[in-house]
């Protein structure tokens, strides 16, 4: 009995031990697994965390480039083969794209820079977002001027953002302005951001002054072709009916005839003038270019006028250099040239006064040079003086028999044949013309 009692109480023992045993290896197992999930998640979890946070990060545009360096790295740190395709796939294409998005900005930014239009984005808030160059030239805006409201009001213009932005009617708008002698073209209108919504307004500002004299320069030619043919008519028109109503003796019919045919020739004249530009505006004209000697065109010239020039008594001397060459144009083109400006010394200049002529050659340009001491040409009509219809003094002109076409038409006759004319002239002093044409060598 004692045996078996003391064997029960060794099996108690053992029992108790095993126990023992079996409880510290579950709390050890326990404590690896904690210790395999830690390092789980500090080796997979959270590295996929950050990716997360990073992507988030990309989309929303912040720090790309910190989050594409952050994205390489751990490409290169994981064992994670399939992670780290996806890391490496992604980071490329993020790459790919950014360079691409870093391209076009680059492009657009180049284009507005150089671009000869304004342009002007404002935001929401009416703040500047981007203006290039050209607009601040044009609208002359400095620094302190950087909302909408500043910039315009300065301008005394009654434009208003919200009514662009905000009003189905009024989407877009433009505006005429004049700055210092500049005319500018103002187009507004409004942008929205990637929901469809309203995020600010652009302005495009054009240079129009060109256009702007070109037409006034056309309604102003209109204006001078309608009275220069008005004139002659009126005066046909008052003389014919006198005669056609009214008896006089032979004298002053054949007076009233003569100032008839005065007149029709006049208009005639015009005509023709007119033909002529809107064949040159037209390149209607055909241009036979030949060689001829300058000189001897001028000589014929100066003889055709001789009898103008010996009414006035005036002294007119020729001087040709020796070796000129021959020139390479239309003669019937240049002759008429010569002869405009010739007859224009001699209208121009008083009885007794002095005419010279010069023929040369230099640098491979033959010229003509035509000095008179006649009345002369203001300083402040010089700039003018080859638009058609402009006159220094158009009473006297008109009288003296001219279009006012004249000078008009040699400027075009010598840049069609490569030539050039220039004038110098003071008021009361005299009046200096160049004319150079090509010669054949050239």
């Amino acid at each position: 009995m004692g045996s078996l009692a003391n064997d029960a109480q060794s099996l108690e023992q053992v029992i108790h031990k095993g126990n023992i045993a079996i409880l510290i290896i579950s709390i050890s197992y326990v404590l690896i697994s904690a210790v395999i999930i830690l390092f789980a998640s500090k080796i997979v979890v959270n590295p996929l965390k950050r990716l997360i946070k990073s992507a988030k990060k990309i989309a929303e545009g912040e720090d790309v480039e910190g989050e594409i360096k952050y994205l390489e790295e751990a490409k290169t740190k994981t064992e994670i083969g399939d992670l780290a395709g996806a890391f490496n796939l992604m980071t490329s294409g993020l790459r790919e794209n950014l360079n691409e998005v870093t391209r076009q900005k680059r492009q657009i930014e180049t284009i507005l820079l150089h671009m000869t239009d304004g342009i002007i984005a404002f935001n929401m808030d009416g703040s500047i977002i981007h203006i290039n160059p050209a607009a601040s030239r044009l609208l002359k805006i400095n620094s302190k001027d950087n909302t909408f409201d500043k910039i315009f009001k300065n301008l005394k213009l009654d434009i208003n953002m919200e009514k662009i932005i905000y009003l189905e009617n009024w989407t877009s708008t433009e505006q005429k302005i004049n700055i210092d002698e500049t005319y500018l073209n103002m187009f507004f209108a409004p942008f929205k951001d990637e929901n469809d919504r309203p995020a600010g307004v652009m302005v495009l500002i054009q240079d129009i002054t060109e256009h702007v004299k070109l037409d006034n320069m056309r309604k102003e030619f209109v204006a001078d072709v309608s009275h220069e043919l008005k004139t002659p008519l009126t005066s046909i028109m008052g003389y014919a009916e006198t005669l056609a109503t009214t008896e006089y003796d032979k004298d002053l019919q054949e007076k009233f005839l003569n100032v008839i045919s005065s007149e029709a020739v006049r208009m005639t004249k015009l005509v023709n003038d007119l033909l002529t530009l809107s064949k040159f505006d037209g390149n209607k004209t055909e241009w036979e270019r030949t060689e001829f000697d300058l000189g001897e065109l001028v000589k014929q010239c100066q003889e055709n006028l001789q009898i103008e020039m010996d009414k006035k008594k005036q002294k007119v001397e020729c001087f040709v250099t020796a070796n000129v060459p021959s020139v390479y144009a239309d003669k019937d083109g240049i002759e008429r040239v010569v002869l405009n400006i010739l007859s224009n010394s001699v209208k121009y200049t008083g009885e007794g006064g002095t005419i010279k002529i010069y023929v040369g050659f230099v640098y491979n340009d033959a010229y003509i040079k035509v000095i008179d001491n006649g009345i002369g040409i203001p300083e402040e009509d010089l700039s003018r003086i080859f638009e058609r219809f402009y006159r220094v003094d158009k009473a006297r002109t008109r009288a003296m028999g001219g279009t006012g076409l004249g000078l008009s038409i040699a400027k075009e006759i010598l840049d069609k044949n490569g030539g050039r004319i220039d004038i110098k002239s003071k008021a009361h002093e005299g009046t200096e013309v160049v004319i150079t044409i090509p010669t054949k060598q050239k």
